[in-house]
């Protein structure tokens, strides 16, 4: 019997005045803030009528708030439903509805963001959901919209010690995470708390840590990257986190200098969003890169171009792993006792088996290309109220990822790209990812995207979108010769597309289905 919120009880018990969470320099201890108001959270929910395995959802940015109320909502033995914080009303209504949703805490926003009257409008879409609880920017301050009660008028008055409600463990669902529907509606992972346990504490076999490390938490809190292996791993080691709830370059390096950040953790697109900085020089760069340990990449592969270039500027070797929403995320991991290949994306993680196999589930030869399938304590229970979905996924008893990769002699493995992504041209199989590769190591570009786009004659046509960096002039012929005397003949983009930015998720991810859409 174990709650996933043991992870902040037991830290609260060791260290009650170590700092658990930064926010713009505001300093909250475990014990007499957080632990005491996600307690306070928890009974508020007791009150409302909320029982164990109720399911809440969660609509915030990197604020104080989110960890209170996560860990409130699981202490009550409810489950959470973290969302996405840029959902419309309509896709919010529709992640209410498809996970039962009892009650739902919503932040008020800002002036760009409006989340709280977003919410409230798919929270009224929604028969089956009982509570909107708006968080606002002054805890103390009253609802700003009319009908909705605040967070603030939740834990008034409530007692600052909780019982917490045990769960168990291998069985009762701690989060449902949904995916980001890549193809198709958004589905629900149920990750129990023995999934998400396990997951934070995996944090001792993939690098050193230390119960004075300081991680920047600047992925979203409602992703499983940033939620498990950054806020839950830290407060399973009692150490702090400093959160920031936009991403931005010199916000980053503002607060690595400032907190003396230990750990950093993004995606592929924020590292190259550092390293194209133009004024990261005005930063004391040296102390950053003395303090912090460890950088870890995730998400979506990282260009070996960027890789390169961000160690030789900024001295930082970054370590690369593998994971999904349905895995709690990690799957795989680059261990700082080991060999860190680049390009890799590392090792099985302690208690995961990974197998690489062809259409038939039958395992490929070494260094061959296949789909990436997985066993272990991290694999969830199975899509909420999707069992068709399930079955699928969990073929021969294995869940199947849709990512292709290849081991390589040492059983390191590299992601070669997801199922449904790759472009049949002709008859031939190509990688968006390879060619991505290639066209960043030319000298005029700085990020790219590939698709496949309808062609008549060949089936699919290979399009790449460009974002050339600054005061570069190649033309479109130009890239498109460069690339047919860097390429195969089948492989090269004959359709090249500029741009000012590439469209991004909330969570750094170039969104290619947002490109196919409007190519």
């Amino acid at each position: 019997m174990l709650n996933l919120a043991t992870l902040l009880e037991s830290s609260a018990r060791k260290r009650p005045n170590h700092i658990a969470v930064i926010y713009n320099e505001i300093k909250l201890s475990y014990a007499t803030v957080i632990n005491e108001a996600a307690n306070k959270v928890a009974s508020g929910l007791v009150d409302l009528g909320i029982q164990p395995g109720d399911k809440i959802a969660l609509s915030c940015l990197n604020l104080p708030y989110f960890p209170i109320v996560y860990y409130g909502i699981l202490k009550a033995g409810a489950v959470v439903v973290p969302l996405n914080v840029l959902l419309k009303p309509r896709e919010i209504a529709y992640h209410l509805k498809s996970s039962d949703a009892k009650a739902y805490f919503c932040f008020e926003g800002t002036k760009n963001l409006p989340m709280g009257k977003t919410g409230w409008e798919g929270f009224n879409e929604t028969a089956t959901c009982d509570h909107f609880i708006i968080m606002t920017a002054d805890p103390a301050a009253p609802s700003p919209i009319d009908g909705a009660d605040t967070s603030g008028k939740l834990i008034h008055n409530k007692p600052p010690v909780f019982p917490t409600v045990q769960t168990n463990s291998s069985d009762d669902t701690a989060v449902i995470m949904f995916t980001s529907g890549t193809t198709g509606q958004p589905k629900g992972a149920e990750l129990t708390h023995l999934n998400m346990v396990f997951n934070a504490r995996l944090s001792d076999t993939m690098y050193e840590t230390h119960p004075d490390d300081v991680h920047l938490i600047t992925l979203p809190l409602f992703h499983s990257f940033g939620q498990s292996l950054q806020m839950n791993a830290v407060f399973y080691n009692g150490a702090t986190i400093t959160l920031l709830p936009r991403f931005n370059p010199d916000a980053a390096f503002s607060i690595m200098q400032r907190d003396n950040v230990t750990f950093f953790a993004g995606v592929p697109t924020m590292y190259w969003a550092l390293l194209n900085h133009p004024e990261a020089e005005k930063y004391n760069l040296d102390k950053i890169y003395k303090t912090l340990r460890y950088s870890v990449s995730g998400g979506s592969p990282m260009s070996l171009e960027v890789m390169k270039a961000f160690n030789e500027k900024f001295h930082i070797k970054i370590l690369e792993g593998y994971g999904l929403s349905e895995t709690s995320p990690a799957a795989s991991f680059n261990r700082i006792n080991r060999e860190s290949k680049a390009g890799s994306v590392g090792l099985p993680v302690w208690g995961v088996q990974i197998r690489i196999v062809s259409e038939k589930d039958e395992d490929v030869p070494q260094g061959e290309l296949g789909e990436l399938i997985i066993q272990g304590h991290n694999v969830m229970k199975g899509y909420y109220k999707k069992p068709s979905e399930t079955k699928e996924a969990f073929k021969n008893g294995w869940f199947h990822t849709g990512d292709i990769g290849r081991f390589d002699e040492d059983g390191y493995i590299y992601i070669v790209d997801r199922v449904k992504d790759i472009i049949i041209r002709g008859g031939f199989n190509v990688y968006p990812r390879e060619i991505e590769e290639i066209l960043l190591s030319h000298p005029d570009i700085s990020i790219a995207a590939v698709i496949g786009v309808p062609d008549d004659r060949y089936g699919e046509e290979i399009k790449a979108f460009v974002v050339r960096k600054k005061g570069a002039e190649s033309t479109e012929e130009k890239i498109r010769l460069w690339a047919r005397e860097n390429m195969a003949a089948y492989k090269y983009p004959r359709q090249i597309d500029f741009r000012d930015t590439l469209p991004m998720s909330a969570t750094g991810k170039i969104l290619k289905k947002e490109l196919k859409q409007k190519h």
